[in-house]
């Protein structure tokens, strides 16, 4: 059994309670590894270092945070075979996939924020009132809590400590309790370019991430996760008055009209919706379809599910792995097991006779916006079909889920595409296509799906703070 450690003050440490946790591999159902279950005494020890930390950190300029974390990504792509190979133990996401879509982007974001840390923009120094010259200065905020999910977790920690870190600020992390390898691995890497206490992660369980939050230190509390969760942390949060950054579940409407290219629609669509087996909050797993092509289109993306959709192990040749935990496994399940008589699974719907936790890629019809199908995040390789009439009736199905953080519109009518980008009410809309990122651009929702952006110049400012400086010219 692998040993998974605490990352604190430059050092791997264990618990102090000595208690520990084993890590499942979800492609064999089987314990491969254990992580520390960290107490309040660890998460103490772990934010005290980083606060000790934040007091040369926040000295340093940007070049030198730039420098820094130009390094952190050379080491990481230097590693990718490793970092991918422990994601995938971790996680059972294949290996060719993960190192040719998750790898790169990833470097690129890391690369990006220590480019930002150089370019900080705001209102230039000036006589805003006769006989005083008023500034902006932009600061760290301080210790920052963060908490990653585990559908991606090496990614989605990049997607916190990268901006944070970038700003000035320092950092403590906890990945989720199923998959902490690759943050664990990425900590110890970073420490060879960082002081020690800027990065810091402690593994653990959900108590382990409350005591992180509703600790007196750090200054913003940063969460991907389920909208269950958000919610807790932003009650937490408010104890302390923390700034708070939230990204949380979604219900992607992938709304496709009868001019649309329906055979590439499908196949961009299936890749969009099973990727990581379903488990994104972006993923393309709500299609509305306008009624003139339905049945086509229902039948398009049933033939996707059985003839070009494969799910397998790591090494395997396949577009997804298993899902992520015994729990999420029966999830899953329980969706498909409770749907209503109305509804019809025209691909998929079962559990995949190996060990692990594999599902079928799934496609069910006939779906109504009223139905727990449509309404509450799957998170797995389940497709929900239902159809639509007209544009307006369109704009209300997409809208009318608590969740607001992906969208996508297949047409080709270009007016069309732009009145839904603007009435739909997701903080992401794409035309033609479903998931890319790109890191010059925002990520974040509205409404259930959180607040605050990650990506982009607007993620790194969500993680400054604004303090304006006005000087008498006749002092």
């Amino acid at each position: 059994m692998k040993s998974l450690n605490n990352f604190i003050a430059g050092a791997a440490t264990e618990s102090s309670s000595g208690a520990t946790t084993e890590i499942i591999n979800p492609s064999t159902g089987q314990a491969y590894a254990t992580a520390q279950l960290s107490n309040a005494a660890d998460v103490d020890r772990a934010l005290k270092a980083a606060a000790t930390a934040f007091e040369e950190w926040r000295e340093t300029t940007p070049a030198e945070r730039q420098r820094a974390l130009l390094k952190i990504a050379d080491a990481l792509e230097s590693r990718a075979d490793e970092i991918v190979a422990i994601e995938s133990e971790n996680t059972g996401k294949p290996i060719g996939l993960t190192l040719s879509e998750e790898v790169p982007p990833m470097i690129d974001e890391i690369r990006f924020f220590a480019g930002a840390a150089r370019h900080l923009e705001g209102k230039s120094a000036g006589e805003y009132m006769r006989g005083m010259t008023s500034f902006i200065r932009r600061e760290p905020i301080g210790v920052c809590a963060q908490v990653t999910p585990w559908n991606y977790p090496m990614m989605m920690a990049v997607w916190k400590w990268a901006p944070a870190i970038a700003a000035g600020n320092t950092v403590v992390l906890k990945p989720s309790d199923t998959t902490p390898a690759s943050t664990v691995f990425m900590a110890e890497v970073m420490s060879e370019f960082l002081p020690a206490g800027v990065f810091n992660v402690v593994t653990g369980d959900r108590d382990t991430g409350r005591l992180l939050v509703e600790h007196k230190i750090p200054a913003m509390v940063s969460i991907t996760g389920s909208v269950r969760a958000g919610m807790e942390v932003a009650q937490a949060a408010s104890t302390d008055l923390k700034r708070v950054h939230l990204e949380l579940g979604g219900k992607a409407p992938v709304v496709v009209f009868a001019d649309a290219d329906l055979e590439a629609a499908a196949a961009a669509i299936a890749v969009a919706g099973y990727f990581n087996a379903g488990q994104d909050c972006t993923a393309a797993t709500r299609v509305l379809v306008e009624d003139k092509v339905y049945e086509k289109f229902v039948a398009l993306l049933a033939d996707q599910a059985n003839n070009e959709v494969k799910t397998g192990a790591p090494g395997e040749d396949v577009l997804y792995g298993p899902l992520n935990n015994a729990n999420q496994l029966a999830r899953v399940k329980g969706f498909i097991d409770r749907a209503p008589s109305h509804a019809e699974i025209v691909a998929g719907g079962s559990v995949v006779d190996r060990a692990g936790y594999f599902f079928t890629p799934t496609v069910i019809a006939g779906v109504q916006q009223e139905d727990e199908l449509a309404q509450s995040e799957i998170f797995g390789p389940v497709i929900t079909v239902q159809k639509f009439s007209d544009e307006a009736q369109a704009i209300k199905f997409a809208n009318g889920v608590p969740y607001g953080l992906a969208s996508s519109v297949w047409t080709s009518n270009h007016g069309r595409a732009m009145r839904l980008s603007k009435a739909l009410d997701f903080g992401v809309v794409w035309i033609n296509t479903h998931i890319p990122f790109v890191s010059e651009m925002p990520h974040g929702g509205f409404k259930h799906s959180g607040y605050g952006k990650d990506l982009s110049d607007y993620g790194f400012e969500d993680y400054t703070r604004i303090k304006h400086v006005m000087t008498n010219l006749n002092g």
